[in-house]
């Protein structure tokens, strides 16, 4: 589940109230159908939480900051973290406080990954990141939702990291839903298009969610069967779908 929205939209609000990092002034919250405080300790047992900057003690040596963490969790998995911490090239020796920002997120995904974690949470997790490593972690995401044992749940405004692997997106902003549902939907429900300021008729603004004009032509984002011999009609992206919802010029109602 890709969670995305503008800066400012409440993405990191909602993660810190899922995680009881922070209390809601109403509603409620069920993690595994289970509330999220009264259930704290065994819900938080089945997750594995990724921020986008992870909190460790910078003196302490990963094995030694593992050392740590590993209590906590009934099913922790010794071979599962070997595992990664190989497939990560990180060193047990070396202190956290040398890490950087891409290798704090190795080892932060390392430990997710190594105590069975049916849901992981990740806020963030490739902001900041150089392309390559941008890219790995995209795949190692990708082998482990195809497992089919975990579901992720990955707060992000670089939509294009969701474009590769998400199965479903979850769009708010402002605090509000905009839409919660498969991305499959949502890309066979909108259309990107183009065309010259003659086009941009009435009767098309009624399919529009929003649009952008210019001394040279509009684009806008549409829902429902659009036509016409001068447009220029394709796939729209996530940033696109994003943006015309946020940031461009609204059709009156």
């Amino acid at each position: 589940m890709g969670f995305i929205g503008p800066n400012g939209a409440g993405k990191t609000t909602t993660i810190k109230a899922i995680m009881n990092l922070i209390y809601p002034d109403s509603g409620e919250i069920k993690v595994f159908g289970k509330d999220h405080i009264k259930f704290e300790s065994e819900i938080k047992e089945r997750i594995g939480f990724v921020y986008d900057e992870p909190v460790y003690y910078d003196a302490l040596s990963l094995e030694r900051m593992t050392g740590l963490i590993r209590p906590f969790y009934s099913k922790w998995n010794q071979w599962n973290y070997e595992k990664y911490i190989k497939l990560f090239n990180l060193d047990e020796k070396q202190k956290v406080g040398t890490l950087s920002k891409g290798m704090k997120m190795r080892y932060s995904l390392a430990l997710a990954l190594s105590h069975e974690a049916e849901l992981i949470i990740m806020d963030e997790p490739t902001s900041g990141l150089d392309p390559i490593f941008r890219r790995e972690m995209l795949e190692i995401l990708y082998e482990v939702i195809q497992k089919e044992e975990n579901s992720i749940f990955f707060s992000t405004h670089i939509t294009s990291d969701l474009d590769r692997i998400a199965d479903y997106i979850t769009f708010i902003d402002n605090g509000k839903l905009v839409f919660s549902e498969a991305k499959d939907d949502i890309f066979d429900r909108y259309r990107l298009v183009r065309g010259g300021n003659e086009e941009l008729t009435e009767e098309l603004k009624g399919f529009l969610v929003g649009y952008n004009r210019s001394n040279v032509g509009f684009e806008a984002l549409a829902t429902g069967a659009v036509n016409g011999t001068n447009l220029e009609i394709e796939r729209p992206t996530l940033e696109d779908i994003m943006y015309f919802h946020t940031k461009s010029e609204r059709p009156v109602e």
